[in-house]
């Protein structure tokens, strides 16, 4: 193979790997914000649980307040019956110690409906406080992960750095020249396979005598369509020779 091209090649897999770790990294500050977001969305759910906890309990005991009040006047109204003199008097006095018995019970149902109710909201705290703890710990652990693969890319940016200074001291400059140049007109892939007679990036089809020069590997050769560079994988000798299986039968 052409020397300049193998360099080619071996170039075009170091800026794509390069390229991809850098999005990557890119990428981190909207994890960062989908991970705030994850744990802000339990933070609410169990805000908004001791919230129902909380109104519960407050409810409640302002029934307790009417509870009492109505207990208050049952009492007074009682004494007042035993002072009555006319069945005018004790008619009143009886309807409103039935009025207040009735609110009393009233009350004491409703007490009894919150009650019920402020177990289930503290069963749906409670939950929601085990999954906020269980998402807290997986966020950090993600963030561990992240940090740790951030590392990683950092040195793998590092590493390619150097190898590519290697690759392109190597290079002939105009060669080097075509190649950056269709690098960034094509998003950073300037170097493509060619497969069938087809530009394997573009999908188009190459004119037969480029692409069977194309097939030799020994010059600096471009697509008609895309310009990147293009090189020729040669198919392993066992995979040319090997028996074509033949055609299943078709179905009866």
């Amino acid at each position: 193979m052409n020397a300049d091209l193998e360099r080619l090649i071996a170039l075009q897999k170091l800026d794509s790997t390069a390229d991809a770790a850098r999005r990557k990294m890119a990428a981190e500050p909207e994890h960062e914000l989908a991970l705030d977001a994850r744990l802000e969305a339990k933070r609410q759910q169990v805000a908004a649980a001791r919230e129902q906890v909380a109104a519960n309990k407050n409810a409640r005991a302002a029934l307790d307040k009417d509870v009492a009040l109505h207990q208050g006047r049952l009492s007074k109204f009682r004494e007042q019956g035993m002072a009555v003199k006319t069945n005018q008097e004790y008619h009143a006095i009886q309807h409103e110690i039935a009025f207040a018995q009735t609110e009393i019970k009233k009350i004491e149902d409703t007490t009894l409906e919150k009650m019920m109710e402020a177990d289930d909201q503290a069963a749906a705290l409670k939950t929601a406080e085990a999954q906020l703890a269980a998402e807290t710990k997986a966020v950090e652990a993600e963030r561990r992960t992240g940090s740790a693969a951030h590392i990683e890319m950092q040195a793998t940016l590092e590493r390619i750095a150097g190898e590519r200074a290697v690759v392109v001291a190597g290079l002939n400059k105009d060669v080097l020249a075509t190649f950056e140049r269709v690098s960034v007109k094509r998003n950073g892939v300037a170097v493509s396979e060619a497969r069938a007679g087809v530009c394997t990036i573009c999908h188009v089809r190459l004119r037969p005598q480029v692409f069977n020069n194309v097939l030799r590997n020994d010059s600096i050769l471009q697509c008609d369509h895309c310009n990147r560079i293009l090189y020729y994988v040669p198919v392993p000798a066992s995979a040319a020779t090997a028996p074509i299986d033949p055609p299943p039968h078709p179905a009866s």
